[in-house]
């Protein structure tokens, strides 16, 4: 981890919070979901820089060290694919490998499709490619599905409002490691779904956690509820959803995601591989939705294996 660097690099006015180890020609671009940072990947990057690969791991744009917008309700998906080209371009590098997780699946997918010479394949842990349009997974669970809830202009701000950044931070953590979506009733809110006596998961540690809270003391939640959750509909000019570089999919089998109407058998039928021919998926039977810090050294594995047959 001390062999981190961490770099600012200026894009259209705004500072982006990029970390970055290794070296050599063979480099792998890693985009984290939320509520996560680049930290996220420590431990993936580290694996990597040791194998012989450059790992380098943005903040997106409001989060962690990353400036937020000057008008954070107007932040857009797009915005992330911008980031991602100037970062490259500044780092001088032509070829990425890119590893994606949650949220970071779709700038993942769009900017490989978008930029297909740029990129040597792709990992996704937690969320599947899905073709461009809008979300529809609110019409299909209660009023309460945390998705909608967040969507909500207010009701989010509001309700994380009670509590600290690093509360916020362990209470979804702990939400997004159970394998049911979720949901809130009526007269609650997300945050009163967590118990203060409940326990963080057992590979995330109070210094995990710390880390998170300081970062999102600093940053505050508005960029990060309006990207992803409030720009799901945000629509891209894309006309073949077809990706054609080599691809990996890390799915935990008690992924709460899983629970989403559609989305195992959108996985399992085959429907995927129609977006992503060259795709393999491996299970993980104990995975959870946070599976490259629940289970690293699997995930290093996996991740390796493949950068290795496709370098």
């Amino acid at each position: 981890m001390d062999k981190i660097e961490h770099k600012f690099i200026d894009v259209r006015g705004l500072r982006i919070h990029v970390a970055d180890i290794g070296e050599g020609p063979n480099v792998v671009l890693f985009l984290h979901g939320f509520p996560e940072l680049w930290y996220s990947w420590r431990h993936q990057m580290v694996a990597l820089a040791k194998a012989g690969f450059r790992a380098v791991a943005p903040d997106c744009r409001g989060y962690g060290l990353s400036d937020p917008p000057p008008e954070p309700e107007k932040a857009s998906f797009a915005d992330i694919l911008t980031n991602l080209v100037a970062i490259l371009d500044s780092l001088g590098i032509s070829k990425v490998f890119v590893v994606a997780k949650d949220f970071g699946v779709r700038p993942a997918y769009f900017f490989t499709l978008l930029h297909t010479e740029r990129v040597m394949g792709v990992v996704t842990l937690g969320v599947p490619c899905v073709p461009p349009g809008p979300s529809s997974y609110h019409k299909f669970l209660p009023e309460g599905f945390y998705i909608s809830r967040w969507r909500e202009p207010g009701r989010a701000e509001a309700d994380f409002a009670r509590l600290d950044a690093k509360t916020v931070v362990r209470n979804i953590y702990i939400l997004f490691s159970k394998s049911e979506i979720p949901i809130a009733a009526e007269n609650q809110e997300i945050m009163d779904l967590v118990d203060t006596s409940t326990p963080l998961p057992p590979w995330f540690t109070e210094e995990d956690l710390a880390t998170y809270g300081a970062s999102y003391e600093k940053s505050g939640f508005r960029t990060a509820l309006k990207v992803p959750y409030r720009s799901l509909n945000e629509e891209f000019d894309i006309g073949d959803p077809k990706l054609t570089v080599p691809a990996l999919l890390i799915m935990g089998v008690k992924d709460y995601v899983l629970k989403f109407p559609g989305m195992e058998e959108y996985i399992r039928s085959g429907k995927l591989k129609e977006v992503v021919p060259d795709l393999e998926i491996i299970w993980l039977p104990e995975g959870t939705h946070f599976v490259q810090e629940q289970s690293p050294d699997q995930v290093n594995e996996l991740i390796l294996a493949f950068l290795n047959k496709h370098v």
